[in-house]
């Protein structure tokens, strides 16, 4: 009878690893993906993610704003850069004063720091502080409103399409339960 417990605890786990291999599981790797962004000053000053894209290289950006003639220029920023204010804006967010974790409408934008946490957070300060913020409600919303790339909204899309398509069965058929009547055949 051992054996017979143990081959079925084998089998159990080895159905979990694999239902959850096809179910398509979310991994923390995403959010920790180095990322080359290209963030934008609106003319009211704010800063928004026009582009995101994931890459094997360092983090960087493009950052582009206008001069104090309303020209808009682009300048570079590394990893080190992008660190250093992700790092001053998360000091922010622990005594309380980041605007990335106030309440109201960022459809405006924030600040480049505060941009830069909501997008790269994860990527920049680790994965446990890109958690810890995404678990703020504030945060959330203000990092999904400022960051307006085609990378953003298709990352979006396959969350949720892979959240809807948890109630499938596992050989992708709808988990409903279909009922037929009785039929007598031949009498």
């Amino acid at each position: 009878m051992k054996n017979f417990t143990t081959s079925t605890v084998l089998l159990g786990s080895a159905g979990v690893a694999m239902m959850s291999i096809l179910s398509g599981c979310e991994s923390p790797q995403d959010e920790m993906q180095n990322r080359f962004l290209v963030i934008e000053q609106g003319v009211n000053g704010k800063y928004k993610v026009i582009e995101e894209h994931p890459t094997d290289g360092a983090s960087r950006a493009i950052i582009r704003e206008y001069d104090k003639n309303g020209v808009m220029r682009e300048r570079f920023m590394n990893e080190d850069e992008l660190k250093e204010l992700a790092e001053q804006e998360y000091a922010k967010v622990q005594d309380g004063t980041s605007e990335t974790i106030q309440s109201g409408s960022s459809d405006a934008g924030m600040g480049l720091a505060g941009t830069i946490l909501a997008v790269a957070a994860g990527s920049l300060l680790g994965n446990m502080i890109g958690n810890a913020l995404m678990n703020n409600k504030n945060f959330k919303n203000r990092s999904n409103s400022v960051n307006k790339s085609a990378y953003h909204r298709s990352a979006g899309a396959k969350k949720s399409a892979s959240k809807s398509s948890s109630k499938k069965s596992f050989f992708g058929g709808s988990s409903r339960s279909s009922s037929y009547g009785s039929r007598s055949f031949g009498s």
